[in-house]
């Protein structure tokens, strides 16, 4: 029976279980999403959420905290000056987990873990880029082109 044991092994060691996890929040955080298992992305889910927590509070223990399990000096930047103020009104449940279907080579179920609102940010920027495409078009004087004006 497998009363109170709670989280996810990974069928790994501690220390290699620890890197995975570390890798893959480094990765939400920079990337904004990350595409790998369900279960490895029920694992992260919650390391996740903790780090843009610690971001909310934005003081300086809470950046050394969040330095100590990122492993990059940009994920600390990015989650304290983008994300933080980004998720501040909102009171958790920033992360959601998306099941994109099988994996071809071995079968394992894949999932796509992404922060909440990424795809607005996202299509924010995509939108942006063909506005100015065609106003520098129209500053040149010739038409936009077919793939300027999707």
């Amino acid at each position: 029976m497998r009363h109170r044991k709670a989280g996810f092994k990974l069928g790994r060691n501690p220390a290699s279980r620890r890197a995975l996890l570390r890798g893959l929040v480094t990765s939400v955080i920079e990337q904004e999403r990350v595409i790998t298992t369900v279960t490895k992305a029920k694992a992260a889910k919650p390391l996740v959420d903790k780090m843009i927590t610690l971001a909310k509070r934005g003081t300086l223990h809470a950046r050394r905290q969040a330095a100590a399990f990122l492993q990059t000096p940009g994920a600390v930047r990015k989650l304290f000056d983008k994300l933080g103020p980004r998720f501040m009104p909102r009171n958790g449940g920033y992360t959601r987990v998306v099941r994109l279907g099988w994996r071809r080579g071995d079968g394992a179920e894949q999932a796509m873990l992404e922060l909440v609102g990424s795809e607005l940010v996202k299509r924010a920027a995509e939108r942006r880029r063909r506005r100015e495409e065609r106003l520098k078009a129209m500053r040149e004087g010739r038409e936009p082109e077919e793939s300027e004006k999707n």
